[in-house]
């Protein structure tokens, strides 16, 4: 919009009451949309793409008994592995185009499928976590690379440690989850892993449910993952101990 001013301003247009009426149309139909749209697969999670995308992979694996998926390795993690191929869904005409909300139509989520074996569902994986996390694990390997030891700071889990930015000459990034919307922290093995910390989406989830009594190895990543549309990006393992999630190594 400033640059439609500063147009005006400089070809000195007089302000007679049909020019200001057609300057105000020309901003609404240019500076003032544009962020709108540019922004539009970020305002509201895409339950609709999420419901389409669904629906597509339903009538593939009936059809052809396989599912539209992405090669991955056995080292993958779960809530990373599984991309739905969209050339495919699109190719075999199961879908007329590629959701505005999944990265490879400029939006900032991978849309997975996960539960292959047994009820194939979609779900989604924030980009924007997930390239934080590499960030903050390539400053972490860096120094342990130069250090020999891990850049640690206070204990958060047994085995699992906040990290000491000032060891890096990093600034905290800031990770918002796509769960709550709360700021939380990423954390470090140690092995040098680095990992989001969810345990406070965790909580809330727990506390909203009423149940708390879980078996010791149920896997409490699968609350978030049932309870949303999204996955928990680059989270360690959670098992309920002492009454609260605890971190713990696969």
């Amino acid at each position: 919009m400033n640059r439609i001013h500063t147009l005006a301003l400089r070809l000195r247009i007089r302000h007679t009451p049909a020019l200001m009426a057609m300057l105000f149309i020309i901003i609404s139909l240019t500076g003032c949309m544009y962020p709108q749209d540019e922004l539009k697969q970020n305002q509201a999670p895409p339950k609709e793409a999420v419901r389409n995308v669904q629906a597509a992979i339903d009538q593939y694996m009936s059809e052809t008994g396989m599912l539209p998926i992405k090669n991955s390795t056995a080292e993958t993690p779960v809530y990373e592995k599984f991309h739905v191929d969209f050339a495919k869904l699109g190719r075999e005409g199961y879908l007329t185009g590629i959701p505005s909300a999944a990265f490879e139509n400029g939006g900032n989520y991978h849309f997975l499928v996960i539960d292959e074996e047994t009820a194939p569902r979609i779900k989604l994986l924030d980009i924007v976590t997930f390239q934080k996390i590499n960030d903050i694990q390539s400053w972490v390997t860096a120094y342990i690379q130069s250090n020999g030891n891990l850049p640690s700071g206070e204990q958060m889990y047994p085995g699992f440690y906040q990290i000491d930015y000032k060891r890096l000459n990093k600034s905290e990034p800031a990770i918002r989850s796509i769960f709550s919307g709360q700021t939380i922290q990423a954390i470090v093995d140690e092995n040098g892993v680095v990992f989001a910390d969810y345990g406070i989406d965790i909580m809330q989830f727990i506390q909203k449910s009423g149940k708390s009594d879980f078996d010791a190895q149920f896997d409490l990543r699968t609350l978030l993952v049932d309870g949303s549309d999204f996955v928990p990006v680059k989270a360690p393992i959670y098992h309920w101990v002492n009454k609260e999630p605890q971190a713990a190594q696969p």
